[in-house]
């Protein structure tokens, strides 16, 4: 039986894309830049596969002999955030970009908000997660209103103290919040950001959920389902297509707890196509600006991949990317970065040293597992299976 296996590396982008300097991110390059400043940074296991014949990164220098196909995908949507990127890489092009709001949302959206739940809000500007619940948790606490932020990304995002509004009340919150923005107001995700702790010493926890957007057209994964094939999703996957064509999920701790989900479903029988991500990366590295702590992901993860090539199976084959940039040195802002993003596809009938060269969209790997699969072409992307395989 065909397998298709998808890990993103949520934000490891791979340099600024031509229209970087449109969104603010000239000169952005987030494995770059990460290279250059981590001491003793190395990833033999992804150099072997021809991370290093990319893109310049040192220590990670190219390989002479790439284990399979190795390129860059430019992304074809207009967006650099989760959702949009994931889509791509799915088979949906977004061309029109999903709403932002840099100064805050509307007053009567807010209102109208506010009138639904039942409660007050605090917040409502663009800010980090920690630095909010910092600035705001306290009086949360105190008054049991719901902080409301956003950032550069298409998000609506509700922090709330476990201990004032339980986890069931934040998330029907969000629901509510979800059926008001739509139309103009659609934003991409409706996010979830529990918290505990004291004043001075709150802390996000794991029981973050992403209220996304629901796909406005088919993906990989639906044509799949609706074709009888099960789908796997590991992490954020079900939140980042609000369920529509995952057959079964299951959700993690953190990026190593991804990885052991991942082996755990290359274990089981009948999934034609397992899709993880991996979002520590981003969230816990990315956009904290934390340099050392995501080489370190990124060794970390880089340790792991003899397990996921070993469990791999002689009809799977394995692709490795990302959905967009975070550049931890950008300096200017705190959010994604307009990137390319990586590509390294594995299995026992991927042929070594393919140079893909720059791809024209993230979804050439959705239509390459389309016609692996034998199922329908897809919409958008071009396959590069015959690239890539003897037959």
């Amino acid at each position: 039986m065909k397998r298709a296996i998808i890990i993103v590396l949520d934000s490891a982008g791979i340099g600024e894309m031509p229209d970087a300097g449109e969104y603010g991110d000239a000169g952005a390059n987030t494995l770059g830049h990460i290279a250059a400043a981590v001491e003793g940074f190395s990833l033999p296991n992804m150099e072997k596969m021809g991370l290093g014949n990319i893109a310049p990164l040192k220590g990670v220098p190219p390989s002479p002999a790439p284990s399979g196909g190795y390129g860059k995908l430019s992304e074809e949507s207009h967006g650099k955030d989760t959702t949009v990127g994931h889509w791509e890489i799915a088979g949906l092009v977004s061309s029109i970009p999903f709403p932002v709001y840099p100064d805050g949302f509307p007053a009567d959206l807010v209102e109208a908000f506010e009138k639904k739940i039942g409660r007050k809000t605090l917040g409502n500007y663009a800010a980090s997660g920690t630095d909010i619940i910092r600035d705001l948790g306290e009086e949360h606490v105190k008054t049991g209103s719901p902080i409301i932020y956003t950032s550069a990304d298409s998000v609506f995002q509700i922090a709330a103290h476990e201990d004032v509004i339980p986890l069931e009340e934040l998330y029907k919150i969000c629901r509510q919040a979800r059926e008001l923005l739509h139309g103009e107001h659609g934003v991409a995700r409706v996010i979830a950001r529990p918290f505990i702790g004291e004043p001075g010493k709150f802390e996000r926890t794991a029981h973050r959920h992403d209220f996304s957007f629901i796909p406005p057209s088919d993906t990989l994964l639906d044509v799949l389902t609706r074709r009888g094939f099960k789908t796997y999703g590991v992490g954020k996957i079900y939140d980042i297509f609000a369920g529509k064509g995952v057959s079964e999920t299951v959700s993690i701790e953190d990026n190593q707890d991804g990885v052991d989900k991942t082996l755990d479903a290359l274990k089981q029988d009948g999934f034609s196509l397992v899709f993880t991500n991996l979002v520590d990366f981003d969230m816990k590295f990315g956009h904290r600006r934390n340099i050392p702590g995501y080489g370190q992901a990124l060794m970390d993860f880089d340790r792991r991949i003899p397990e996921i090539l070993n469990a791999l199976r002689p009809e799977d084959m394995l692709f490795i990317t990302a959905d967009h940039g975070c550049d931890p040195s950008y300096t200017t802002h705190t959010d994604h970065t307009r990137e390319y993003i990586p590509l390294l596809v594995n299995g026992p009938e991927v042929k070594p040293g393919v140079d893909l060269e720059t791809r024209g969209s993230f979804a050439d790997i959705a239509q390459t597992i389309a016609e692996y699969l034998g199922i329908p072409e897809l919409v958008a992307g071009t396959s590069f299976l015959s690239e890539i395989t003897e037959d």
